[in-house]
């Protein structure tokens, strides 16, 4: 009787151990859950787990049906609402129709991509031909010149603000770091942010257009003018949240540090590297998260203006055309640019973590 007892309480013992240890590998999972977006995983595999579903359950109705429940009330109420209000292109058009528009523009990407395999096969052909002919010296090779796409605008968007964004960060670090570190550097550039920083993107892009125009005449294929003129706007208007999130980690970085720096004589790259940046590093990515942001939603203001390709023009483009469908056109873009933000951001997070994570080892 005694060997059963011993026995039964080993097994509870081992399971008790099994899933604490299991509650430990998901809790150290949920960081990394939270950065995707799928925080509401986590409840889910306690409650598998073994963990109380009470608790968890509530936790779950936190983190997912509330959401859930928002996002539904916006379209039902979209859906009722929308049809009320007429314009000179018609009614508002409700979810169905946007979604409707959305596959349209999809089919229209897969058509345009299908007339481009079509066009290069019968290059190739036709450049085959000429070589078995003995005619190589007349073989050439073309580029599909068909209109851009909505997908096509999109990736031309991305690419312009990442561009952008890659300048601005490149220039606003260092500048950040040389402000936190200096406190007679500070003082002399602060005017110039405080200046520059409130100019809106439609003030600065007449005077990029032109300077770019002027200075950037080698143009390259890879990098036309105007992604050049979109990407230089984004930079001048997106930098300063960057600037001044460096600025304060530096400054607020432990003195003593410093002081140790001083001690061992450390270069001032070596201090830099090894002291200032891993401190300083939080505030760094969260102004570069809030750089992104900016300079996505400036993109769009500079496209529009500017007619540069990009999801911008295709707004003007759609609003122009005033077609019956250039409503639902528009309101697939507003949704497309609004999770496209959301999905920059938590990539900008997912970096953020994964660089902090790692510094902090």
């Amino acid at each position: 009787m005694t060997n059963a007892t011993d026995t039964f309480n080993a097994t509870l013992d081992d399971r008790a151990k099994r899933k604490e240890r299991l509650l430990q590998r998901i809790n150290s999972a949920a960081r990394w859950l939270d950065v995707l977006g799928l925080v509401w995983l986590t409840p889910i595999l306690k409650i598998a787990a073994g963990d109380d579903p009470r608790e968890q359950l509530g936790v779950l109705k936190r983190v997912l049906l509330y959401p859930l429940v928002g996002i539904v009330s916006f379209l039902v109420l979209w859906g009722v609402l929308a049809p009320q209000v007429h314009t000179s292109l018609g009614a508002i058009p409700g979810p169905f129709e946007v979604a409707k528009q959305a596959e349209v523009l999809w089919a229209d990407y897969q058509a345009e991509r299908a007339k481009a395999a079509a066009f290069y096969e019968r290059q190739d052909k036709r450049n085959a031909k000429l070589i078995a002919d003995g005619q190589a010296d007349m073989v050439k090779e073309r580029s599909y010149t068909g209109s851009p796409t909505y997908i096509d605008q999109i990736g031309t968007s991305l690419l312009t603000v990442g561009l952008g964004f890659l300048i601005g960060t490149a220039i606003a670090v260092p500048l950040g770091i040389a402000s936190g570190l200096s406190k007679a550097f500070n003082s002399a550039i602060n005017p110039l942010i405080q200046i520059f920083k409130p100019v809106s993107p439609l003030a600065w892009l007449p005077i990029v257009t032109m300077v770019v125009s002027a200075l950037y005449v080698d143009t390259s294929d890879y990098f036309p003018k105007s992604m050049v003129v979109s990407a230089v706007t984004v930079t001048l208007c997106s930098l300063w949240p960057t600037l001044i999130n460096t600025a304060m980690g530096v400054a607020s970085i432990d003195k003593d540090l410093v002081n140790v720096g001083k001690v061992l004589q450390l270069s001032t790259g070596t201090t830099i590297r090894k002291l200032v940046l891993p401190s300083a590093l939080p505030l760094i990515f969260t102004g570069m998260r809030l750089s992104l942001g900016v300079g996505w939603m400036v993109l769009i203001a500079a496209e529009m203006l500017a007619q540069n390709p990009g999801l911008g023009k295709f707004v003007w483009d759609e609003f122009q055309n005033g077609s019956s469908a250039s409503l639902a056109r528009i309101l697939v873009a507003v949704l497309t640019i609004g999770i496209i933000g959301f999905i920059l951001d938590r990539i900008m997070y997912a970096l953020q973590s994964a660089f902090t994570f790692t510094t902090n080892r």
